[in-house]
């Protein structure tokens, strides 16, 4: 099997909805591939209520499998903390195959702002963020690990 590291930065959003009135919002992000509950990785929490930066690198291992298909979704959801539970702010879906042909004239990498949705129109606020995809590498199952193609720039066969 083949796969790719892919690293992904949240650095900050702004004029997001304020869902908190009584005290200052802390924002932390939600970041997932594909919305698998078991690929969730979260950021801390964000200073500067509605807009918020954060400045954090989550890696994930991909497969080659998921830069062919649009149904491959990087699924990033904004909440702010409460101690009651967390409150939804809102979401941005973006293709992993778009995400990849958009970065490969750039060496693999790119940054891009894009609008928070709550259900299906835009809310308020942009999310920017930066990503990076790693050269490909073959895995055989026994020997899949953490590190692989981990740190290595987007060969010139994207």
């Amino acid at each position: 099997m083949e796969y790719r590291n892919f690293e992904v930065t949240i650095n900050s959003a702004r004029d997001l909805e304020d869902v908190r009135k009584v005290f200052k919002m802390e924002v932390h992000a939600r970041v997932s591939i594909g919305n698998h509950p078991e690929s969730e990785k979260r950021t801390p929490v964000g200073h500067g209520g509605t807009n918020p930066s954060w400045n954090f690198t989550i890696n994930f291992i991909i497969s080659e499998a998921m830069l062919t298909s649009y149904t491959s979704m990087l699924v990033i959801k904004l909440y702010c903390s409460r101690i009651l539970g967390d409150r939804y702010i809102g979401e941005m879906n973006l293709s992993m195959k778009e995400l990849y042909e958009y970065a490969c004239p750039f060496g693999g990498s790119a940054r891009v702002t894009h609008p928070v949705q709550k259900g299906s129109v835009d809310s308020q606020g942009l999310l920017e963020l930066a990503y990076k995809f790693g050269e490909r590498a073959v895995a055989h199952n026994f020997l899949m690990t953490e590190t692989i193609g981990y740190g290595v720039p987007c060969s010139d066969t994207c």
